[in-house]
C-alpha cells in the first residue's frame, strides 16, 4: 500500500505544480527552459512543472501615473508649475517584459519629457487656452513609443498650470479689462440703438402733425398750445434739478420753430416723391 500511496501523493504533488489559476484582468508570462514560451489568459492553465516557470503575472486592467509637479518654461520665457496624470495598460504582456526594463519608471519618464516638450512650444496664454489640443499632442506622442513596449496611454490629464504670481496678477488683470471692456461695447451699441428708435420715433411724429396742419390750418393753435405745455413742464423739471442751469427761451417763439419744423418736412417729403417720379 505504501508504493500506490506513494505513487498517489506524486501524483497530486505534479498536478497542483502544473496548475496554474490567473485572475480575470490579469495576465501571465510562461518561459520553458528560459525562453519565452506562451502567455496565459484568466481562468485555469497548465504547465510543466520544472521545465515551465511564470517569470511575469501583472494586470490588464487601467493603471495610472501620477505625474510629480514640473517646473516647464514656456515658449515666451515664463516658468510654469505643471501637474499631470497619465493613464495606460498593458496590450501586450511579453512585449511589456522583455522590450523595457522598468515599465513604470519609464512611462513616468517618458510622459514628463514630452510633457515639457510640448509646453515648451506655447506662450503662457496658449497652454490655458489649449488644454484639451496638448493632451492630445503628448498622448500621440506618447503612444508612438510605447506601442514598442506592449503599451496603450489612453489619457493624460493635465490636472494644474499654474504660473508666478506676478503672471497671474496680470491674466486676471487682463480678463478684468477684457470683460469691462465688452460690457461698455455692448451697453454703447443698447445706446446707440435707444438713440436710433427715439430719432425714428421723432421723425415719424414730426410727420404726422406736418400732415395733420397741412389738412387742417386750425390744429396749429391747438399745437401752439401742446408746444407752450411741454414748456412749461420742460423748465418745472429743470428747476428742480440741483445741478441744472436755467435756459429762457421765449415762448412766442414756439409757433416759429413748429413752422420751421413742418416746412422741412414738406419739403422733405416733396422732393421725396420727385425722386420717385423720377
Amino acid at each position: 500500500m505504501e508504493p500506490i500511496i506513494a505513487i498517489v501523493l506524486a501524483l497530486t504533488g505534479y498536478a497542483l505544480a502544473s496548475t496554474k489559476i490567473i485572475n480575470e484582468g490579469n495576465a501571465a508570462l510562461v518561459e520553458r527552459l528560459g525562453r519565452k514560451h506562451r502567455t496565459l489568459k484568466p481562468g485555469l492553465n497548465f504547465i510543466v512543472p520544472l521545465v515551465d516557470q511564470v517569470v511575469m503575472e501583472d494586470t490588464t486592467r487601467e493603471q495610472f501615473i501620477d505625474i510629480k509637479p514640473q517646473n516647464v518654461i514656456t515658449k515666451d520665457n515664463i516658468y510654469l508649475e505643471v501637474d499631470a496624470v497619465l493613464f495606460w495598460r498593458i496590450k501586450d504582456v511579453e512585449k511589456s517584459f522583455y522590450a523595457i526594463e522598468d515599465l513604470q519608471g519609464s512611462l513616468s519618464q517618458l510622459a514628463t519629457t514630452t510633457l515639457r516638450e510640448i509646453i515648451a512650444q506655447n506662450t503662457v496664454e496658449e497652454t490655458n487656452v489649449s488644454r484639451a489640443e496638448m493632451d492630445k499632442a503628448i498622448l500621440d506622442q506618447l503612444n508612438h513609443i510605447t506601442a514598442d513596449w506592449g503599451v496603450e496611454i489612453t489619457r493624460l490629464d493635465i490636472q494644474r498650470i499654474t504660473p508666478p504670481e506676478s503672471v497671474r496678477k496680470s491674466m486676471e488683470e487682463e480678463r478684468a479689462a477684457e470683460i469691462k471692456k465688452r460690457a461698455l461695447i455692448t451697453e454703447a451699441e443698447a445706446e446707440r440703438q435707444a438713440a436710433i428708435k427715439k430719432a425714428e420715433g421723432t421723425m415719424t411724429s414730426m410727420q404726422i402733425i406736418a400732415e395733420g396742419l397741412r389738412g387742417n390750418p386750425e390744429n396749429r393753435e391747438i399745437l401752439r398750445y401742446l408746444v407752450a405745455q411741454d414748456y412749461i413742464n420742460a423748465s418745472y423739471r429743470l428747476g428742480e434739478s440741483p445741478n441744472a442751469k436755467v435756459v429762457f427761451v421765449d415762448p412766442g417763439k414756439t409757433g416759429e420753430l413748429v413752422k420751421e419744423v413742418i416746412a422741412d418736412t414738406a419739403t422733405t417729403e416733396v422732393n421725396g416723391s420727385n425722386g420717385e417720379h423720377g
